[in-house]
């Protein structure tokens, strides 16, 4: 048995087969997929990893076959390859390599190898102190609909990257990552790496941030920043608003 793995540093994925239409998510180096439909320069994907699916380019699909028992090794920090045939890759965070050989500095994605340039060891697929702070790794990081790379990410796609990082899956978007884990009852119960969730005056759920120490949360709006957190919800400290009105919090770590 086999699986197909991206061997793009990132693809998007698209609500409809049209460079027009909108990018709802993304999907990063080494990551499962299943081709689920397709139309004239177009394939539907789905994620193995949160089963979420959309339309890419047929063009820009570069894919691999490797063997199902293979589990992909999430990445803790950046690194940078280049295959046999001389190109150059930085692959990111949360992206995924397979049988790593740290001590020849190389990985393989089905039949083709990677050359790691520069260090490499057991750390760049270990996570990196607590939850919250991979979180802060990507602050700055610009805001774009759709992404979860370090390139661009939008709310939901920052936590959900993050927990990756650490070996814990959650939905895509924050609409579905509000119906999972456990809830918290109170903002004195909160934890650092609990989520927050934010509602509209219709009470849908529209924002998604992570809880750090000191009543603060990181959270992607206009770009990943840190902002104060209370019962009300979060505000902005430079225009004294409330930018997000608070619905409940999840605790997803055990």
């Amino acid at each position: 048995m086999s699986k197909l793995v991206c061997g793009n540093v990132y693809l998007p994925m698209r609500h409809m087969p049209s460079h027009k239409a909108e990018m709802v998510s993304q999907v990063l180096f080494g990551e499962s997929i299943e081709v689920v439909d397709e139309v004239p320069g177009w394939v539907k994907i789905e994620t193995q990893f949160d089963r979420y699916s959309g339309w890419s380019d047929k063009k820009h699909l570069v894919c691999f076959e490797i063997s199902e028992g293979l589990k992909g090794l999430v990445l803790s920090k950046s690194l940078e390859c280049t295959t046999a045939d001389g190109k150059k890759l930085i692959i990111g965070l949360g992206s995924e390599i397979y049988e790593p050989d740290f001590r020849r500095g190389i990985f393989r994605l089905g039949e083709n190898v990677y050359s790691v340039t520069g260090e490499y060891n057991e750390s760049y697929i270990k996570p990196y102190g607590q939850i919250h702070h991979t979180a802060i790794r990507f602050i700055n990081t610009p805001y774009l609909w759709g992404g979860r790379s370090e390139h661009g990410l939008d709310c939901s796609g920052l936590v959900q990257l993050v927990y990756k990082i650490h070996g814990v899956s959650i939905p895509r978007d924050a609409g579905q990552q509000a119906k999972a884990g456990e809830l918290v009852g109170f903002m004195k119960d909160a934890i650092p790496g609990d989520l927050a969730f934010f509602d509209d005056e219709r009470g849908r759920i529209k924002h998604v941030g992570m809880i750090l120490p000191g009543n603060m949360i990181i959270h992607s709006s206009g770009y990943v920043r840190v902002d104060m957190i209370d019962h009300q919800g979060i505000f902005y400290k430079e225009s004294s608003v409330y930018s997000y009105r608070l619905r409940f919090m999840k605790r997803f770590l055990p």
